[in-house]
């Protein structure tokens, strides 16, 4: 159908497509339509169908699961109207009472049964258990109603009955595919058919309650019993298998399932599809879907507990690879059939109406040809009908089309090389402006900062001075104050400590000023100093950190050089970097990493780098303004990284760094082997560049 189509849009108009249309649509179109029309509907009507059947098949099993649970009930209603066992409870023979409840549990396959008297408490207590687990179904017996359903019992409630029954459920868990992802390795929980009865004397009063529990979890009797009546023999082509299974949550517990030939597939997890459709939204699902390595037409529905809540599903389902391929081993012998006739019908078209196509072969030819690029022409033709003047007029087309063609290849050629030039002088003048506009900014913002840093500088140093002052007065009238008061002081001890603190800090803020407004007048004695120990000796100033903060720190000391700095201030500058790195980091689990190398050569790379908040662009580039501060109100004063930008760069050096937010912080100090020590105009000017690296 495509070659006609195509053919129809390259040639319009000629009798030979107009006669192979005609002749090749009802072969080449209307056939193809209707197999595929009756393909869809065929495998459509085959999987409507089987999953038709599969629904059945959960409907008798749901109705088979609800006969099992009725008959446990049944079997302790037989039980408890029995006359030994009547006469036995009557009389107080509690070994005789003791003795049938483990017969019968025996018999049936029970994983505990016991006497609970009128108040719910253990009456005769089966052999394996002391307490029981409270429910709706327990209170409704104790009311005089017979009860049955299923319910989960966990570690706490299985121990409680007995040790040894807690023991058997720990079934690992599988990794499986298109599960939902979990962090749970085990299942540990139970789920019980638990059945409770009440026992009525001759008069009608309740007299005890029996209860018993059969367990779900792993037991294969059950599944394969719903199995054997849902897919008995012949019910399903060769190849194909029935399977039945009980899932606690979305965990298979009890499975005929093959995980391995031999080998069922228990601990082994639904798909996350099917658990979200039949757990989390309550509806049964009826599709194929993937059970543990294959596909299977299968039918989920949601296990209710006594409490209504959806706690695991029923599956019934089969092994769906043998009807698909029966399905399309039958639309394969359609298809087959189908091409077989179509192609001798269109070999009969093709043939009958050759003697009338042939002139036009040469022409067909030549439209090959020229969309290959190759120069070729018909030729001389004999005819003089219509077809004759048709392919002489076609190579008259082409001849004019080639030329045509030269010309503009021509017109193109010239015209590439002057849109090159034009745009290769575009292209350097944009580079040009781009950089021009780029100094222009860096310079603007140079100035801005190195003004305003400058009148902060004077300002800082004018109000750190006059600060000083009152501050010394005040800590000296209140020594006066205690010391006159004496004794008398106690009772505003510690308001006057907490003062005097408060004025202490008031003087280390104001000597931060000094020192970022004035840094060389705080600049300390040169010396080689081994940044390795420096690294080390800073460790433990900020050992005390770890009270407030669980972090770890991981140490990579590979730098060999040394670099001639103050050894005091730039162990001030490493401890302002780790404190900032703990103060970032929010969680137990934080990491920071400490890093040395040599930089070329010329000195040493210092980096701090923690796991913690980080910063977005805005904030790195106010990190070293004073008074900025990123943490938590009342934990800084915005002034340890000012300060320490200013020490760094007084000695040549630099520091940066790299940050995106939720990923963490980097600050890289560099340090030069052989500082050369700016002057107080050129500190301030240096601030300007706190984002740039040397």
């Amino acid at each position: 159908m495509r070659l006609i189509l195509k053919a129809i849009e390259r040639i319009q108009g000629t009798l030979r497509y107009k006669l192979l249309t005609l002749v090749l649509f009802p072969i080449l179109l209307i056939m193809p339509i209707a197999l595929v029309m009756a393909i869809y509907w065929g495998a459509n009507a085959t999987y409507d169908q089987l999953y038709l059947k599969v629904n059945t098949d959960l409907s008798v099993s749901h109705d088979i699961f609800r006969r099992l649970r009725q008959d446990y009930l049944t079997q302790l209603g037989r039980l408890s109207e029995s006359y030994p066992f009547r006469t036995a409870l009557e009389e107080h023979r509690l070994d005789s009472v003791a003795s049938q409840l483990q017969a019968l549990k025996q018999a049936s396959g029970f994983s505990y049964l016991r006497l609970l008297d009128r108040h719910g408490k253990a009456f005769v207590p089966a052999a394996d258990g002391k307490a029981g687990k409270p429910s709706p179904s327990l209170l409704a017996a104790l009311n005089g109603e017979p009860q049955v359903g299923v319910e989960i019992f966990s570690q706490a409630d299985l121990a409680r009955l007995s040790p040894a029954l807690a023991r058997r459920y720990h079934l690992p868990l599988i990794d499986t595919d298109k599960a939902r992802p979990t962090r749970r390795k085990i299942e540990d929980r139970a789920m019980m058919i638990r059945a409770v009865y009440p026992v009525h004397d001759l008069r009608g009063e309740l007299v005890a309650v029996l209860e018993g529990a059969v367990s779900l979890n792993g037991n294969f009797a059950f599944v394969d019993t719903i199995r054997d009546l849902v897919y008995g023999p012949g019910s399903l082509p060769e190849g194909s298998i029935g399977t039945v299974t009980v899932f606690l949550d979305d965990v298979r517990i009890s499975t005929n399932v093959p995980l391995r030939p031999g080998e069922r597939a228990l601990g082994t997890r639904v798909s996350n599809e099917v658990r979200t459709q039949v757990l989390d939204h309550g509806e049964v699902w009826i599709d194929s879907a993937f059970v543990v390595n294959d596909w299977y037409l299968s039918a989920y529905e949601p296990i209710v507990d006594v409490q209504g809540k959806r706690v695991g599903m029923l599956y019934a389902g089969f092994l769906e690879e043998p009807f698909r391929t029966e399905l399309w081993q039958a639309l394969g012998i359609l298809v087959l059939l189908f091409l077989i006739l179509m192609g001798i019908s269109s070999l009969l078209a093709v043939v009958g109406a050759k003697s009338i196509f042939k002139p036009l072969e040469k022409m067909s030819q030549v439209v090959r040809a020229t969309r290959e690029g190759e120069a070729k022409r018909v030729g001389v033709i004999a005819s003089r009908d219509e077809i004759g003047e048709l392919a002489r007029e076609f190579d008259a087309m082409l001849d004019l089309l080639a030329e045509r063609n030269r010309q503009i290849k021509l017109w193109a050629d010239q015209l590439e090389d002057k849109v090159r030039e034009r745009t290769a002088e575009l292209q350097s003048k944009n580079q040009d402006l781009q950089r021009t506009i780029h100094a222009l900014r860096e310079t603007r913002q140079q100035l801005v900062v190195a003004e305003k840093l400058a009148a902060l500088g004077e300002l800082t140093a004018g109000v750190a001075h006059e600060i000083n002052n009152p501050t010394a007065v005040m800590l000296g009238n209140l020594d006066v104050i205690a010391a006159e008061l004496g004794p008398a002081v106690k009772p505003v001890e510690h308001e006057i400590r907490l003062v005097m603190e408060q004025i202490y800090r008031i003087k280390d803020i104001v000597n931060n000023l000094l020192q970022y407004a004035r840094p060389n007048e705080y600049a300390g004695y040169l010396s080689h100093v081994d940044v390795n120990g420096v690294v080390e000796h800073t460790l433990a100033l900020v050992r005390h950190l770890r009270k407030k903060a669980e972090f770890d720190i991981v140490l990579s000391l590979l730098a060999t050089s040394a670099v001639e700095i103050n050894e005091q201030e730039l162990q001030q500058v490493l401890v302002n970097l780790v404190v900032n790195a703990v103060h970032a980091i929010q969680a137990a689990g934080g990491v920071i990493e400490i890093s040395t190398r040599d930089w070329n050569d010329q000195g040493v790379v210092i980096e701090v780098e923690d796991n913690g908040e980080g910063m977005d662009a805005a904030a790195i580039s106010r990190v070293f303004n004073p008074f900025y501060s990123t943490k938590r109100e009342g934990e800084g004063s915005g002034l340890g990284l000012s300060v320490s930008y200013g020490l760094i760069r007084r000695y040549g050096g630099n520091i940066t760094v790299t940050s995106q937010p939720g990923q963490g912080a980097r600050f890289s100090v560099w340090l030069l082997s052989h500082p050369v020590m700016a002057s107080d105009e050129e500190t301030i000017e240096e601030q300007l560049h706190a984002m740039h690296p040397l």
